[in-house]
């Protein structure tokens, strides 16, 4: 129950915000766009408005996890709220849990909104109908974007907004490199380079996991093993990730 107060006062909080508003207004800008440039090639409209569409969703629901979840917690401290909110009956584990579910609602919403136009433009341009594998991509889009909104709630519990929004921008693109790490471990002959590589690796999260919109869009299916143990792989994280946010938040003076 205090956990759903928290959640549901965030998510109000932050369809409020006018920068929510300008990213979603300009990812369904490029995906009408992405349909001229399909004209342009021809016998490949659908698949350049899915692809586009989809890289949309991934990169325009990045940018609100990370402009709004890094803001999370330090509106509060500045605003002094934070006094108020743990003077009542709640902890700050809870207190931390629905401000993530408060965001992880939100960004849902407008994927949501994202997919219902991905799937508009597929029935109008698609010749053979609706390609239900897309939902499979977006699925696994929004476990991705679950991740990231709970590294920024990690980093939001100890950091400025500004080294937040860095912190969690890095671990976004080292872990959609995170194989291509690995193979360079694999080849180095500096040991310690190599044993860094490892560590990089096996400690940040594999978010290339989660990218299946190459093969969607071409038409290759995606096994159901594979969405389950991608989404407990995700899971996983964001437990592990809310629990050491909790665990730090814990130990802040506010004083």
């Amino acid at each position: 129950m205090k956990v759903r107060a928290v959640a549901w006062n965030t998510f109000r909080e932050a369809i409020r915000d006018r920068i929510l508003y300008n990213l979603v207004f300009f990812s369904l800008i490029i995906m009408g766009v992405s349909t001229f440039f399909g004209q342009l090639t021809l016998g490949k409209r659908v698949k350049i408005i899915q692809d586009v569409s989809l890289a949309s969703m991934s990169v325009f629901g990045l940018l609100i996890a990370i402009f709004v979840g890094i803001g999370l917690v330090y509106k509060e401290i500045q605003r002094r709220t934070i006094y108020t909110l743990l003077a009542k009956p709640i902890s700050r584990a809870q207190f931390l849990v629905g401000k993530f579910l408060g965001l992880t609602l939100t960004i849902f919403l407008n994927v949501a909104f994202m997919s219902l136009a991905l799937f508009v433009l597929t029935l109008i341009y698609s010749e053979t109908g609706m390609n239900w594998e897309l939902s499979k991509a977006v699925f696994l889009i929004l476990v991705e974007l679950m991740l990231v909104t709970a590294v920024a709630v990690f980093f939001s519990t100890f950091s400025t907004p500004t080294l937040s929004a860095m912190f969690t921008l890095g671990v976004y693109i080292i872990g959609h490199f995170s194989y291509d790490l690995w193979v360079f471990a694999e080849i180095s002959e500096n040991p310690v380079l190599k044993y860094v590589m490892y560590a990089v690796h096996y400690l940040l999260p594999n978010l290339d996991k989660f990218n299946v919109k190459g093969l969607v869009v071409h038409g290759i299916p995606i096994a159901g093993e594979y969405i389950l143990w991608s989404v407990l792989y995700g899971l996983t994280y964001v437990v592990l990730l809310l629990t050491a946010a909790a665990a730090i938040f814990q130990r802040r003076d506010f004083k």
